[in-house]
């Protein structure tokens, strides 16, 4: 059985594998596999473990012609198209849990950073700029009693929730469903345009699909109250980047932080230049516990389905 990996992960996932006497490849650039590359890779191999750098469309799954499952090293899997996938018998799966917990600090972490300008702050004291002490000088937001608006309330949503009510906050949630962890902290149900409205504080966790791409739209962002912490550590996708940086230069948002981009790796450069913005590089899973975690449950997953005994974690 041979098994192709599109990227260096932690290397749990080789030993497992190898300790099953499967033919591991790994593509070991610090970049993503080109797309041609991975198609002739791909071709006779029985399975993959891939990034969600790596895109799985029509084309791509149509040259798959041994594979049996694609293990996606991610809890979201929009580089994929799942329903093709299916259809031509190819199990998909991903990370769920494992990275709940990760993502949920680094949401939480931007919350306050944003919150109490901390980097401001770090950016003064590196300049040499410090004075003393001043009564006014960057001033931030507290989160007690503040409205803590969560945008899908899944595994991380719920996670962020738990956190948040510790500091006191007032939580409300968009979701399809009603999630009985969160209503037993006091959280609220609400629709989409009323959390917007009633929030101070906006954490993003909603998967990317066709129907969530830019749901935060230019006329549902400007539904944020002004002095609101806006935070995404989602997908980019989810918002009108373009239209949260003018309202970010404008001040219309207190300040914001950013895990995930609209077009990432690429960078909207005027993002740069906005004082009261976090820019973080994808790091919301990145600890050692969550990454290992990550490889070890994408090979079980391909030793499960290569073993007949079907995938652990299925999409």
């Amino acid at each position: 059985m041979k098994v192709f990996i599109t990227r260096e992960i932690p290397y749990i996932a080789v030993e497992l594998l190898k300790k099953k006497n499967y033919d591991v490849k790994v593509y070991r650039e610090s970049k993503p596999i080109p797309y041609s590359l991975l198609k002739k890779e791909i071709i006779d191999s029985d399975a993959v473990i891939s990034l969600l750098t790596d895109k799985f469309d029509m084309e791509m799954i149509d040259a798959m012609t041994r594979c049996k499952i694609i293990a996606n090293y991610a809890v979201g899997y929009n580089n994929i198209d799942v329903a093709y996938a299916n259809k031509k018998g190819i199990t998909v799966t991903n990370t769920p849990d494992v990275l709940t917990d990760s993502t949920a600090d680094l949401a939480m972490t931007l919350v306050l950073a944003c919150s109490r300008r901390v980097i401001e702050g770090v950016n003064l004291m590196r300049g040499k700029k410090f004075k003393g002490w001043q009564p006014k000088l960057l001033l931030g937001i507290e989160l007690k009693g503040k409205n803590f608006g969560i945008i899908g309330a899944g595994r991380i949503g719920t996670a962020v929730g738990k956190r948040a009510a510790a500091f006191g906050v007032n939580i409300l949630y968009y979701d399809s469903r009603v999630n009985q962890e969160l209503e037993s902290l006091g959280a609220n149900k609400v629709p989409l345009n009323s959390l917007l409205r009633k929030s101070d504080i906006i954490s993003v966790h909603l998967p990317l699909t066709d129907n969530t791409f830019h749901i935060l739209n230019k006329e549902r962002l400007h539904l944020i109250r002004e002095n609101s912490v806006f935070v995404n550590t989602a997908r980019g996708e989810i918002s009108d980047e373009k239209e949260l940086i003018k309202m970010l230069g404008t001040r219309k948002i207190f300040s914001a932080g950013f895990d995930v981009y609209e077009n990432e790796p690429d960078i909207n450069p005027e993002l740069y230049h906005l004082k009261n913005v976090i820019l973080l590089p994808h790091l919301g899973s990145a600890t050692d516990d969550a990454r290992n975690a990550m490889a070890k449950l994408a090979s079980d997953n391909v030793i499960s389905v290569l073993s007949g005994k079907g995938a652990i974690t299925p999409v």
